[in-house]
């Protein structure tokens, strides 16, 4: 049996469905944003953006877009009623401050037990962009990362011990890729759920690493 892996809009979906009514939400920069698109119809998330935006929506129908309205990658967006705009080192203070329960965050790698590479490859003509993921990594409730499993060179970002510069230690509670959803704990990872035809052996083939089921 062959597997197919999950597209950008599937993936943003999953990690839609495992975020509680209620919760204040910052979405990263590139693939998490899509997540807004795809949030359950009939509980309320907060979203949170670093420039200062607190009540975001969806993302606007084409040709009804507003520059003078976006998020910290400069897209477009939304605002829903009761949202509010802010100085950003207000906004820092909420995510420094513990009062954001999720971040969903791109990666370059992250360990087994939940170390963060995203802000650099090290390389000497790669452009470092730190952002706020630091301060998002190490402040908000839970940090959960997106991303597609392999490189496109078919190496695994997921890896025993981060070789790229490291945004946080031990802050990744979840990892939510194309092929399969995974726990970083202290013991190392353990599977939630995977793509249908594809193998726990075979996850643990392309990851190279051993999977708790």
């Amino acid at each position: 049996m062959t597997y197919l892996r999950l597209t950008k809009d599937q993936l943003a979906q999953r990690v839609a469905r495992d975020i509680h009514d209620g919760a204040y939400v910052n979405l990263g920069i590139g693939m998490p944003t899509q997540v807004a698109n795809h949030l359950p119809a009939g509980i309320e998330v907060i979203l949170h953006s670093e420039n200062g935006i607190l009540g975001m929506g969806p993302a606007p129908a084409p040709g009804q877009e507003d520059y003078d309205l976006i998020n910290a990658g400069k897209q477009p967006v939304t605002l829903l009623p009761g949202g509010a705009f802010f100085h950003h080192t207000d906004s820092f203070a909420m995510m420094r401050g513990g009062h954001l329960d999720i971040c969903v965050l791109g990666a370059f790698q992250v360990s087994a037990t939940g170390d963060l590479a995203n802000w650099h490859t090290g390389e000497q003509d790669a452009i470092p962009a730190v952002g706020g993921a630091m301060d998002l990594a190490v402040g908000a409730k839970q940090t959960w990362v997106m991303m597609d499993l392999l490189t496109k060179k078919g190496e695994s970002k997921i890896v025993s011990s981060c070789s790229y510069p490291l945004t946080g230690i031990g802050c990744v509670k979840r990892i939510y890729s194309d092929l399969a959803t995974l726990e970083c704990t202290p013991q190392g990872l353990k599977l939630v759920d995977k793509v249908d035809g594809l193998a726990h052996a075979e996850l643990e083939q392309l990851v190279g690493l051993p999977i708790a089921p």
